[in-house]
């Protein structure tokens, strides 16, 4: 009788060791936590764009060639970012760049690495607290790409299809568990 139950017993462990491995692998998959470890650090430089050069723009040489410097970017709307999820901080900025396109700028990003961040350009008002971790994919959004890095200076081209006046705020969203890391409202500079 006892070796009935140790052959009885020796599948049940082997078959109970195996979903805990299986569980235990899709928790590190889904969860990523050595990402919390783990910086990644962007310095991009400020976006320039090159002017487009008319017969009476002043950027055009005597030979009538545009000139070769770029124009500054125009900043039209900043904010700073407020922790949701986790402490977030730096300053976001939407810039027109001389050609007419679109960036957005993160400036000083400090968040914490994650599992699939974007950032998102929303029309959602940014709340504090618990209360604004899951509002950005509710109402109308763009998602710009992933986050590059978690901390830095980084710059994301908007589609030249979309308005940037349409949109109101910005996040540092995790969209493996749809919740925000950090957020900051967008105001007309």
């Amino acid at each position: 009788m006892g070796r009935v139950r140790t052959v009885l017993t020796r599948p049940l462990v082997l078959g109970a060791l195996a979903v805990l491995l299986v569980v235990a692998g899709a928790g590190l998959y889904w969860f990523q936590p050595w990402k919390l470890w783990q910086d990644e650090t962007v310095r991009e430089a400020l976006p320039t764009a090159a002017a487009p050069s008319s017969p009476s723009d002043p950027s055009t040489s005597p030979s009538g060639e545009a000139s070769a410097s770029p124009a500054t970017p125009q900043t039209l709307a900043s904010g700073e970012l407020i922790s949701h999820e986790h402490p977030t901080s730096g300053t976001v900025k939407l810039l027109r760049l001389a050609d007419g396109s679109y960036t957005l700028r993160l400036e000083s990003l400090d968040t914490s690495n994650g599992p699939d961040l974007r950032v998102l350009l929303t029309d959602a008002p940014v709340k504090e607290g618990r209360d604004g971790w899951h509002v950005f994919d509710d109402g109308k959004y763009v998602s710009l790409g992933k986050l590059k890095g978690n901390k830095g200076d980084q710059n994301y081209a908007l589609p030249s299809d979309i308005k940037p006046a349409d949109f109101t705020s910005v996040s540092i969203w995790c969209d493996r568990f749809d919740v925000s890391f950090g957020a900051a409202e967008l105001r007309q500079a």
